[in-house]
């Protein structure tokens, strides 16, 4: 089994509840890790037999770019999307940062983290 991290992916986008965020938009920060196995990649030197973390990076733009209220739901598309494109993947977890929040006070950033395993077949 290896692990395949993609770190500080950013963003502009348009999540929150409230309608200000809509509009005005703000900076988010995502970090995908997947575990798969990689030792067939790691003979072969062949993309198709490993992760591509472009397509990884596809999907959390095209995910991040779907207005949503909460961080929560962004994730679990994300998660869904990676599992359901990338067979190989047997885990992936990501993190999704909002990046100076609007909550009244100097905090840096919120990160809202999730992540989910692949089901076994029942043979």
């Amino acid at each position: 089994m290896g692990v395949i991290k993609v770190k500080n992916i950013r963003v502009y986008a348009y999540h929150g509840c409230l309608v200000e965020e809509g509009k005005i938009g703000s900076d988010y920060r995502v970090d995908v890790t997947v575990k798969a196995n990689l030792s067939k990649s790691a003979i072969s030197d062949n993309l198709a037999d490993t992760v591509d973390y472009v397509h990884l990076n596809k999907i959390v733009k095209e995910e991040m770019a779907i207005r949503s209220k909460l961080l929560e739901e962004v994730a679990k598309r994300i998660l869904d999307r990676i599992l359901n494109e990338i067979v190989i993947v047997k885990f992936a977890k990501v993190e999704v940062s909002k990046l100076n929040p609007p909550i009244g006070g100097n905090v840096a950033m919120v990160t809202i983290e999730m992540s989910k395993t692949r089901k076994k077949l029942n043979n």
